[in-house]
């Protein structure tokens, strides 16, 4: 039997045109699933119109802040609506990847050694003195990324000393935080999981950019990055992955749907890199790429999405 569903897209984050895209192409497969579709965007008429269609479920094609750190979804439990994906705890947590890693070291996952800094600490406390030390004890090459940010936003691999300042000043162009990573040499993987009390990992997506690493236009730019599903690793490391991914998921407290990015060192160890509660679903995105690989269709994936959000609520 068909609901009604509405389906919230674009927003005002950096990864609108994501976003729409994912959204549009959900709707559309709602559609064909039999289920009546509204198409909202994000603006000041939210809560009004949310009020006015009065849905039988929510479901949140969002990427970025409001849409994935919590926002949203705070203000559907307000309004009592169903809606897919994590809840606000686990939005949160994902959206912030500097209290996630803390998480994660918490429970003894590994994730790449790191520091975080905020841009009070330049212009307060003098941090800028502090590169020459940053840089020694994480190595080079380094990672710098915004703290919480999607789709590699504002991120940069800097592979010598003299890019470290322009990278974090960059970075902090897109959050008040910047996290410094160690660079770990391996293969990318992504792992999708489905499910509420019973998770569901689909199988592992080895992600090979054709230049440079996994930035946004090779995440969303058609013949940038090779894809290989299930991932070139042996059982063994397939398996490692798998679990930390599955360990991630409950670490941040997720429901319905999450997608754990991970690097497989060359010692076959998962270093766990981020948690995002809202994956893409455009047609070059992870997690309709895992499931097709698992012998779901677009549209099943969808249907399983709306099932999970039901059965959380319930």
């Amino acid at each position: 039997m068909g609901m009604k569903i509405v389906v919230l897209m674009g927003g005002r984050s950096l990864e609108r045109d994501i976003s729409l895209r994912s959204g549009r192409r959900v709707a559309h497969a709602l559609t064909e699933l039999g289920h009546e579709v509204v198409e909202l965007d994000i603006d000041e008429n939210l809560v009004s119109n949310l009020k006015t269609e009065r849905p039988d479920l929510v479901y949140i094609a969002l990427h970025g802040k409001f849409g994935e750190d919590g926002t949203v979804q705070e203000l559907l439990e307000i309004l009592d609506l169903t809606y897919t994906g994590p809840g606000v705890f686990a939005s949160t947590l994902g959206f912030n990847k500097a209290l996630s890693k803390e998480i994660l070291l918490r429970e003894g996952i590994p994730t790449p050694p790191f520091y975080v800094l905020s841009a009070a600490t330049f212009q307060e406390m003098g941090a800028v003195n502090l590169l020459k030390e940053l840089a020694s004890k994480l190595g080079l090459p380094l990672v710098v990324k915004p703290a919480a940010q999607g789709s590699a936003l504002g991120v940069k691999m800097v592979h010598g000393y003299p890019e470290l300042a322009p990278a974090i000043a960059s970075a902090l162009d897109y959050d008040d935080r910047v996290i410094l990573e160690s660079f770990v040499k391996g293969t990318e993987v992504a792992v999708s999981i489905l499910g509420n009390d019973d998770l569901t990992p689909l199988p592992p997506v080895e992600i090979v950019p054709k230049s440079g690493f996994f930035d946004f236009d090779a995440r969303y730019t058609h013949g940038m990055t090779d894809y290989y599903c299930p991932a070139r690793l042996s059982e063994e490391a397939l398996g490692r992955a798998i679990e930390a991914a599955l360990a991630t998921h409950r670490a941040l407290g997720c429901l319905n749907v999450s997608r754990v990015d991970i690097i497989v060192d060359e010692g076959g160890v998962p270093q766990v890199l981020e948690l995002n509660i809202s994956p893409g679903m455009t047609e070059t995105s992870l997690l309709p790429l895992s499931a097709q690989s698992a012998g779901m269709s677009f549209n099943q994936l969808v249907a399983r999405l709306v099932e999970l959000a039901l059965e959380k609520q319930r």
